[in-house]
């Protein structure tokens, strides 16, 4: 059982999915933002991978072709690796707080 215990009224009840029921009870959505990796240097939003892997064979990172599920980059300096999903759809913030923390100064993640 997950979700946020809410309190009004005298009465405690469980909002299983905050980000589709409203606190106080209505079925309205909540403000929710999403991610975004930007490429600090020209302050591009990464729209596809596409555009990602340009940016990193720039920074010195090579491309894996190991996996067919996922697109990987290793930078031969370092003992880095970073592994994506193969489907942009799934390009989480968690890749993206990757890519920032192995990338420092070159890459963050902004709200939208």
């Amino acid at each position: 059982m997950s979700g946020v215990w809410v309190f009004k009224n005298g009465v405690v009840r469980l909002v299983e999915n905050p980000a589709t029921e409203s606190l106080d009870g209505g079925r309205q959505a909540l403000n929710t933002r999403r991610k975004v990796l930007v490429h600090t240097a020209t302050n591009e939003v990464i729209s596809s991978y596409g555009v990602l892997e340009r940016k990193l064979l720039g920074l010195g990172w090579e491309r894996y072709y190991d996996d067919p599920d996922l697109l990987q980059f290793h930078k031969r300096s370092t003992v880095h690796l970073i592994s994506l999903p193969k489907d942009f759809s799934r390009f989480k913030s968690m890749h993206m707080f990757d890519i920032v923390v192995k990338n420092r100064n070159c890459f963050e993640v902004r709200d939208m």
